[in-house]
C-alpha cells in the first residue's frame, strides 16, 4: 500500500512530509537483503550454483573471473594451444525470464515451497492501492519485477542460469566440443583451446548456435551486436587471426582486436597487461 501524505502549506519546506515513502523504500531494500542472504546460504550449502557462475555468491568478484580466465589461457599455452574466446551478453534478463521456471528452480535448489510461492506473488501477482486521507483507490496490479539495483538480482540470476549452464555443458559434451564456460552476471564467455584457429572458430560457431537455442528455451536472448571474439596467442611478428562469421545463425561477423576489455580488465593477446 502506498500512502500519499496530505499536502499543506509546509509540505514544500518540510521533507518530513515524505518520510513514509522513503521509509517504505528503505525497509523494502533491507528485507530484500535479508532474503538474498538466506537464499544464498541455502544454495551454497548444497552446491546448486554451477561453478562457472562467478557472480551472485559471497567471496566471488570480478577479480575471480579475471584470475580464472588468465589461468585458463596460461594452462593452454603450456600445452602449445591458443585460447579463443567468444564473449556474449544476455539481453534484458529480468524483463524476459520465465517466472514459472524460476519457481521450479527455487524448489529444485532445496528452498521451501513457501519461498517459491512468495516469489510468485512478489514478482507477478503484486497489487497496490493509493490512500489519500480517508479516500482509498481500488487495488490494481503492479508488475514491478526485480531491477538490477535490487539485492535479489545477483542471487536470482545465478539460480536461474545454473540449470542452463549444466544443460549447456551436457549438450556440448555429447557433441564432443571441448568448451569452457564462464559467466559473471549476464556477461558470458565461451572458451576453447586448439592449435588451429580454424578449428577453434568451428567449435565456437557450433557452441554459439547451441547456446542461442538453449537460451531461447529459457525465455532469454543474446544481444548479438555485443558479441565479441578474442584470441590469446604468444606468436611473434604479424598476427592475422581469421574472422568468425555468425550470420548463418543470426549473429554478426566478428573481427578480432588487439585488445579486449572485460569486467574492467584490458587484455592483450600475450597477457602482458601493458
Amino acid at each position: 500500500m502506498i500512502i500519499i501524505p496530505k499536502p499543506n502549506k509546509m509540505s514544500y519546506d518540510q521533507p518530513k512530509a515524505f518520510w513514509p515513502i522513503v521509509l517504505l523504500n528503505t525497509l523494502g531494500k533491507l528485507i530484500e537483503k535479508v532474503i538474498a542472504e538466506r537464499i544464498q546460504f541455502t544454495v551454497a550449502s548444497n552446491d546448486f550454483i554451477h561453478p562457472s557462475q562467478l557472480c551472485g555468491l559471497k567471496f566471488k568478484s570480478t577479480t575471480d573471473a579475471g584470475v580464472a580466465l588468465t589461468h585458463i589461457v596460461r594452462s593452454g599455452w603450456a600445452k602449445g594451444k591458443t585460447t579463443s574466446i567468444l564473449a556474449f551478453d544476455i539481453s534484458q534478463f529480468f524483463p524476459s525470464f520465465n517466472h514459472q521456471l524460476l519457481s521450479l528452480i527455487l524448489e529444485k535448489a532445496g528452498l521451501n515451497p513457501k519461498v517459491s510461492s512468495f516469489f510468485e506473488n512478489y514478482l507477478v501477482r503484486r497489487k497496490t492501492s493509493y490512500v489519500w486521507n480517508d479516500l482509498y483507490s481500488p487495488s490494481f496490479k503492479v508488475n514491478i519485477r526485480v531491477g538490477q539495483g535490487s539485492a535479489l538480482f545477483p542471487i536470482l540470476l545465478a539460480l536461474y542460469l545454473s540449470p542452463f549452464l549444466y544443460i549447456l555443458e551436457k549438450h556440448l559434451k555429447n557433441l564432443k566440443i571441448p568448451i569452457f564456460t564462464l559467466l559473471f552476471v549476464d556477461d558470458g564467455l565461451i572458451i576453447t583451446q586448439n592449435k588451429s584457429l580454424n578449428t577453434s572458430n568451428s567449435h565456437l560457431f557450433c557452441s554459439y548456435n547451441v547456446l542461442s537455442k538453449l537460451l531461447d528455451s529459457f525465455g532469454l536472448i543474446i544481444e548479438h551486436m555485443k558479441t565479441e571474439i578474442f584470441y590469446f596467442n604468444r606468436s611473434h611478428g604479424i598476427f592475422n587471426p581469421p574472422l568468425l562469421d555468425l550470420t548463418p545463425i543470426g549473429g554478426p561477423i566478428l573481427h578480432p582486436k588487439n585488445t579486449w576489455k572485460y569486467l574492467g580488465f584490458i587484455f592483450d593477446r600475450k597477457l602482458l597487461f601493458h
